[in-house]
């Protein structure tokens, strides 16, 4: 090649806005080959080197690695596949990132300990198999024997959160709380004892839960501002004892069970994780009605 119209390196790295070392470095790996060598020895380059260089640099801007630019250049594998291929580890990196950004907020905000952040920290990072086993295990504790393959079944399902493949960090923050909660001996008591009180209600026929028959016929009298202790409630509790098909007496003992923040938390989370509206909670309607029914 002629000197005159050959690109030396040194003016090659200035077109293509990089330094001579990396040309250097570029043309020892084989990424850029010199199409020929001045008089005194020196490498040359062609004019499609510089639009070659902006390739290699626009890859790696990209993250791809270097051997595999060779490939790409060497026309061994297309361009598409590598960049399919890196995509796809681009979304594997951004989860994980996700889940980092997810425990490290919840540790702030709260102010975890470190055998609380390294809970939190392993059940951001559980699988999907590990996730339902966990959450499986959660409801077998509540449901189990009680009917979960007939009357239980739509509400067993009603009750599980399922992340999705792209979580946003609200929903890795709720899916944590989720879990840790799930596995609190105290929340799957109250939430076992609530279970079977609905089961011995339903006599093996599936009917709308408690809570939801409680807020369907109390909350229009809650809205109203009906006093609880005054004779218009009477109405109001006889409709839910004959809705529930039980005694006063009983209807208290199964609403205290209802009676538990952690309930309410629970589906607050569920429904971020499932990306559903946040739920209507039925506590002001099961508090009105235990007074009501309270001496």
């Amino acid at each position: 090649m002629d000197e005159d119209t050959g690109l030396g390196i040194g003016e090659l790295a200035r077109r293509g806005g990089v330094s001579v070392k990396t040309v250097r470095f570029y043309s020892d790996e084989g990424i850029l080959r010199p199409a020929g060598r001045s008089a005194a020895g020196y490498r040359l380059y062609g004019a499609d080197a510089v639009a070659r260089l902006a390739f290699v640099r626009t890859l790696r801007d990209l993250g791809i690695d270097l051997p595999t630019i060779r490939r790409v250049l060497d026309r061994e594998v297309a361009l598409p596949e590598v960049a399919a291929l890196h995509a796809e580890a681009l979304d594997v990196q951004i989860r994980a990132l996700r889940l980092r950004r997810a425990v490290l907020t919840a540790v702030a905000s709260r102010g975890s300990t470190p055998e609380e952040t390294e809970l939190m920290n392993r059940l951001a990072r559980l699988s999907e198999d590990e996730r339902r086993r966990l959450v499986g295990d959660f409801l077998d504790s509540v449901f189990g024997g009680l009917g979960a393959e007939t009357v239980f079944a739509g509400v067993r399902r009603s009750l599980t959160p399922e992340l999705p493949d792209d979580p946003g960090p609200e929903q890795i923050g709720a899916w944590v709380e989720l879990a840790e909660l799930c596995q609190e001996p105290g929340f799957r008591d109250s939430v076992r004892r609530a279970a079977v009180g609905e089961a011995e209600g339903f006599g093996g026929v599936p009917r709308p839960g408690l809570a939801a028959v409680v807020r369907d016929v109390a909350g229009p009298a809650l809205a109203t501002g009906l006093d609880p202790r005054s004779s218009g409630a009477e109405p109001v509790v006889r409709n839910v004892l004959d809705r529930c098909a039980v005694d006063r007496v009983e209807l208290v003992r199964r609403l205290e069970g209802l009676v538990d923040p952690r309930r309410e938390r629970y589906f607050e989370l569920l429904a971020v994780v499932n990306g559903w509206a946040p739920p209507e909670s039925p506590a002001p309607a099961i508090e009105w009605v235990l007074r009501a029914l309270r001496p």
